[in-house]
């Protein structure tokens, strides 16, 4: 079963800079970049530091502590010293409002 987190109107959301999002069990990592919302996991999957803190580069996070690089677009890492993937979570648009999707079950 799908749930959903409003998110709120995007364009009050941080341009470039991580938010995050805490649910549950759920960490998750959105980023505003442009029009367009991304949302990870918050975790980075080396050193479990949070990539809602790290600095953007076009559509990659650096984690603050080891420096690897995760797409915003896949999660994959594109950088040593990460070399497992974070989860990837689907945003919906309704007008104006963001709104974060998830699954029973999934976890970050």
């Amino acid at each position: 079963m799908s749930h959903q987190i409003a998110l709120g109107p995007v364009a009050e959301m941080p341009e470039g800079r991580g938010l995050r999002v805490e649910f549950g069990e759920h960490r998750v990592a959105v980023f505003r970049i442009g029009d367009s919302v991304y949302a990870i996991g918050d975790r980075c999957s080396h050193a479990e530091a949070s990539l809602a803190e790290g600095e953007v580069f076009g559509l990659d996070v650096e984690c603050p502590r080891h420096g690897s690089e995760f797409s915003l677009e896949t999660g994959k890492p594109g950088s040593f010293p990460a070399t497992r993937p974070v989860p990837v979570y689907e945003i919906r648009m309704e007008g104006a409002e963001a709104f974060l999707v998830f699954e029973d079950g999934e976890a970050s």
